[in-house]
Formats: structure tokens, C-alpha cells, sequence
């Protein structure tokens, strides 16, 4: 049974059946649950309740799961995990790609997915400091971790929550090269399982957002090794 101050799970999915399995797992886990079974249903929904995940079929009728996200994200910077109904690659890239942090293909297994819930909902947190973190300047990118706000040239730049976290852990120290593995174990937390290539999709999308209308790079590859911080170029 889960508590009243357990963290709220919204399922949105059309497959009833489906639906309501997941969210009996994710009850028996100890979360508060939500099933709806449409987009426009989902949007309000999250909305008006605000939760802390959304478990989120891509392949909605109507509105559909990426139209359903990008509305999401407009309001809210939860956790999104998207549910594609086919393991290919333009299934992945299209859900993160409009800001999902995660997904799980069907079929699947209801424990794996509340695997990955749990995963996201305990992402590690810094410790707080005894003063707030400096605010980071790296040529014309500025980083403040304090209020998570970035921006570039004096123009402030939208991320998702995972993308301000990685952002984070690469800003904290400019020219360290940091492996796909460690800005996992930082980011989703050292039990997360899953394909690494999780990593490049939303180092992608962070690169494009912070040299959007530029050839600003802030965000370089290290061949064979993983990414690192380093001044544009």
C-alpha cells in the first residue's frame, strides 16, 4: 500500500490491462499511482497533479506519446520514461529526443519498469553546502548550479532535468574527461541497466541547445574515452 507522502506515479497508456498492471506494481512498491488512458487525459493530468514520473506509451492514439511529452515539458520538469512498442533504434531517439529521460520497450517486464522508477527517484543529490556552489563561467556559457539556470552569451538556454545534470557534473570541473559509465553512475545512479548509448542521445540534444544559432562547442568528445567541459571553439 503505498503512503500519502510516497511519490506520485502517473501511468498513461491505452492498453487497460496493461496499465493497470504496472500501476499495481508500482502500488505494491509503496507509489502513489494515476492511470490515464489517453494524451489529453495525461496532459491535464499532469498538470493539475504534478507528478514526480510519468510512465508514458509512445504509441498513443490522437495525441500521441510525443506530442503528450513536449506539452509535459512546457509545464513540468519530472521524469519521463517512455514505453516503445518496438525495439528500434527511431523508437529511442524519438522519445528522448522530445525530453523522456528514459525507456523500456514492450514488452516488458512490470518489475524491470519499476526498476527503472526506482532508479530515477533516487538519482544521487548532492549534499548541501554549507554556501551555495559558484556559478560557473566557461568562455561565454554560464552555469549556476544553485539556481539551475544556464545560459549562453547572456541568453538563457531550456533543459531538461537530465540534461542540466549532466551539464552539471561536466561544468564542475572543466577538462576532466568523463566516461559514459561515470556520467552514468552521477546522473541515473550506479544501479542503473541499459544501453550507455543513453548518454549520447542526451549529450547530443545538450550540445545542440547550447550552440543553438552559433558554432559554439562546450561539450567535446574524447575519442574512445567519453566527454568532457572545455571553452568554445
Amino acid at each position: 500500500m503505498s503512503l500519502p507522502d510516497a511519490a506520485h506515479v502517473l501511468v498513461v497508456d491505452d492498453e487497460r490491462v496493461l496499465a493497470g498492471m504496472v500501476a499495481n506494481y508500482l502500488q505494491r512498491a509503496g507509489y502513489r499511482t494515476t492511470v490515464v488512458h489517453d494524451g489529453s487525459a495525461a496532459v491535464a493530468t499532469a498538470i493539475e497533479a504534478g507528478p514526480d514520473v510519468i510512465v508514458l506509451d509512445l504509441g498513443l492514439p490522437g495525441l500521441d506519446g510525443v506530442a503528450v511529452c513536449r506539452q509535459v515539458r512546457e509545464h513540468s520538469d519530472c521524469y519521463i520514461i517512455m514505453l516503445t512498442a518496438r525495439d528500434e533504434e527511431a523508437d529511442k531517439l524519438l522519445g528522448l529526443s522530445v525530453g523522456a529521460d528514459d525507456y523500456v520497450t514492450k514488452p516488458f517486464s512490470a518489475r524491470e519498469l519499476v526498476a527503472r522508477v526506482d532508479a530515477l527517484l533516487r538519482r544521487p543529490r548532492p549534499a548541501r553546502p554549507a554556501a551555495p556552489p559558484a556559478v560557473r563561467q566557461i568562455g561565454a556559457l554560464t552555469v549556476d548550479p544553485a539556481a539551475r539556470l544556464v545560459a549562453v552569451a547572456g541568453a538563457e538556454v531550456e533543459l531538461t532535468r537530465t540534461e542540466f545534470d549532466l551539464l552539471d557534473i561536466l561544468s564542475a570541473r572543466p577538462g576532466m574527461v568523463f566516461t559514459r559509465r561515470q556520467l552514468i553512475d552521477a546522473v541515473w545512479g550506479a544501479d542503473w541497466i541499459g544501453d550507455e548509448r543513453l548518454v549520447d542521445v542526451h549529450i547530443g540534444h545538450l550540445r545542440r541547445k547550447l550552440s543553438a544559432g552559433s558554432t559554439a562547442e562546450f561539450v567535446r568528445t574524447v575519442r574512445g574515452v567519453g566527454y568532457r567541459m572545455g571553452s568554445a571553439g
